[in-house]
């Protein structure tokens, strides 16, 4: 138990940061992140608080789906946001093609980390992992398609508020899904019980903010 306890939490933060320094990069992030960052444009507030909120929200469309949060879930909404947060407020500024591609880079590898560390942990699915498995009980759709509806729909929106699209959230599609396949199965604490290969696979494709 601790040290589960300790790899969601760690995971949570570095998730943030990972978060952070895409954005940072300035070419382009993930589809809720691009959501966030729409939404931080027009409100003025950081856009990790904007994540922390847009978290509690979709956290409050799991109820008419019928869906139980577990404490990874609550812990997601405090953490990865704040974490965020954090880190753009100290993150130094990047300047050149380079630097930029290399912290993208550096972030999409550290978002897949942490996405092993705090799925690993087993302690409840983020809030927007939650909505996809939701819809797809609820609706009857395959994981695939109610995830890609929700996050085009939040791309297009985020975009349209002002969000960053761009090579990066390409990448960050592209890449985000093999990496944790490859991250999960090392981190999970149940590692040893013939769930690795399943999990990892299902963890990949559902993998957000989260």
């Amino acid at each position: 138990m601790p040290r589960r306890v300790i790899q969601l939490l760690v995971g949570l933060v570095l998730y943030g940061a990972g978060c952070a320094m895409t954005v940072e990069a300035g070419l382009g992030v993930d589809p809720w992140t691009v959501f966030a960052q729409g939404l931080s444009v027009r409100t003025g507030i950081g856009i990790g608080w904007i994540t922390n909120i847009v978290g509690f929200l979709v956290l409050l469309l799991w109820i008419p789906l019928r869906q139980k949060p577990g404490v990874g879930t609550i812990a997601n909404i405090l953490l990865v946001g704040t974490s965020m947060q954090v880190v753009l407020t100290v993150f130094p500024p990047v300047e050149g093609v380079i630097a930029q591609f290399a912290t993208l880079l550096g972030g999409i590898v550290l978002v897949a980390v942490a996405s092993g560390l705090y799925i690993g942990a087993r302690f409840g699915p983020g809030p927007r992992d939650g909505l996809m498995t939701g819809l797809h009980a609820k609706l009857g759709w395959p994981i695939w398609v109610c995830r890609a509806g929700v996050e085009l729909s939040v791309l297009l929106v985020g975009w349209l508020l002002g969000g960053t699209v761009g090579i990066g959230t390409v990448l960050f599609a592209v890449l985000i899904g093999p990496l944790v396949h490859i991250a999960l199965p090392l981190l999970d604490t149940r590692r040893g019980k013939n769930v690795g290969t399943s999990t990892s696979r299902s963890a990949a494709q559902g993998v957000a903010a989260d």
